[in-house]
């Protein structure tokens, strides 16, 4: 029985974690129903970002409660990949998911602020605000694919790096067809700044990835 209680001790903090997460698109849904059975069917059909594009602007109380969602969860992604690929015995530091929580957040927010102040350089605020709520709705989606490997990760397949594999294929390819969302919506806007629009990629997308993955290492 001791090796049973052991393992609930070591998910204890993990299953809080999920709850916690799950609150608010659960809380989304109640208060914003309509608009939260648009965002479900987000990569099927584009009715939400035809919607809420224009509408919305990019803070507000839905759109914030889906990027806590999918920060939590991709911090515990994050989590563990590190326990299962590069460091099981660290990961025991209870200090390590609060770090990393940190990181993620810093990192989401820092970027956020950094492309809309090249808004307000390229005097196109309103392009770079609907540019990036885009970008951000298909990301906090794929919020919701972390969370269920997550669950997988916990109490399933756990530290399964099949899972792991499998998640990171289902993400990237819901942030790809973000992508091409944009590109196919502001083509016109990006070829006028292409030269830039190629530093930001390389400064924003591609760098982030390769810092994380040095630091996970």
């Amino acid at each position: 029985m001791e090796p049973i209680a052991r393992t609930f001790e070591q998910t204890d903090w993990i299953t809080i974690t999920l709850m916690v997460s799950l609150l608010f698109p659960l809380i989304a849904k109640s208060i914003y129903y309509t608009r939260f059975i648009n965002f479900i069917i987000l990569p099927f059909n584009n009715k939400y970002i035809t919607m809420y594009t224009k509408k919305e602007k990019l803070f507000n109380w839905f759109h914030f409660q889906m990027s806590v969602f999918q920060i939590i969860n991709t911090t515990l992604f994050i989590f563990f990949i590190w326990r299962s690929y590069f460091n099981p015995t660290e990961a025991k530091n209870p200090y390590i998911f609060p770090l990393l929580l940190a990181g993620v957040f810093l990192f989401i927010t820092a970027k956020t602020m950094v492309q809309l102040f090249n808004g307000f350089i390229f005097n196109s605020y309103n392009t770079f605000n609907e540019l990036i709520f885009k970008k951000l709705t298909y990301l906090n989606y794929a919020g919701i694919v972390l969370f269920i490997a997550n669950i997988f990760l916990a109490y399933v397949f756990i530290d399964s790096q099949i899972v792991i594999i499998i998640a990171l294929i289902l993400f990237f390819i819901i942030n790809i067809i973000g992508w091409v969302t944009v590109l196919r919506n502001y083509q016109k806007f990006i070829s006028s700044y292409f030269f830039y629009f190629i530093l930001y990629l390389c400064a924003l997308e591609i760098a982030p990835l390769v810092i994380m993955g040095s630091f996970l290492k």
